[in-house]
């Protein structure tokens, strides 16, 4: 089944349980997806609707850190909240042991002799771990090693 059937799938199961907190979860992401098809002017493959679902986090994440800042609990727990619906249109998030030993092979493959080679790196791992890990997690970790270089 399409992602996109699955959310709308899910949309109306929200619909018939009344369950309006998921529903408008949904309902946001939803319209991001169409937003972004409109903007294309074409149906969106899954791995675009998993990239715009992935902003959607990314989104509420952000958000997160300033409701935090702001000293907004009520507001983060209703972000986590959202997260958590949000995450279930994801495919299975790999564990950070996958995500290094993918890390590793790049790194293997590739040979960088600096930092400047970050973006050669991060051109070799975004395709397989897209969607699946937290890229700011890769980012993070692909610094580290090339500083240790």
């Amino acid at each position: 089944m399409a992602l996109l059937e699955m959310i709308t799938e899910d949309m109306i199961s929200a619909m018939k349980k009344k369950d309006s907190f998921s529903l408008g979860v949904i309902r946001m992401a939803k319209g991001a997806v169409s937003l972004e098809a409109i903007n294309k002017k074409r149906d969106l493959t899954d791995e675009e609707v998993v990239d715009v679902i992935v902003k959607q986090i990314k989104l509420r994440k952000d958000a997160i850190l300033e409701f935090t800042k702001a000293n907004r609990m009520d507001l983060v727990s209703q972000n986590e909240k959202e997260i958590e619906v949000l995450n279930k249109y994801l495919p299975e998030q790999l564990s950070s042991e996958e995500v290094i030993q993918i890390i590793d092979d790049a790194f293997n493959t590739l040979n960088p002799t600096s930092a400047k080679d970050m973006g050669l790196i991060m051109k070799e791992v975004t395709p397989r771990l897209k969607g699946k890990c937290d890229m700011s997690m890769v980012s993070s970790i692909i610094k580290e090693k090339l500083n240790n270089i």
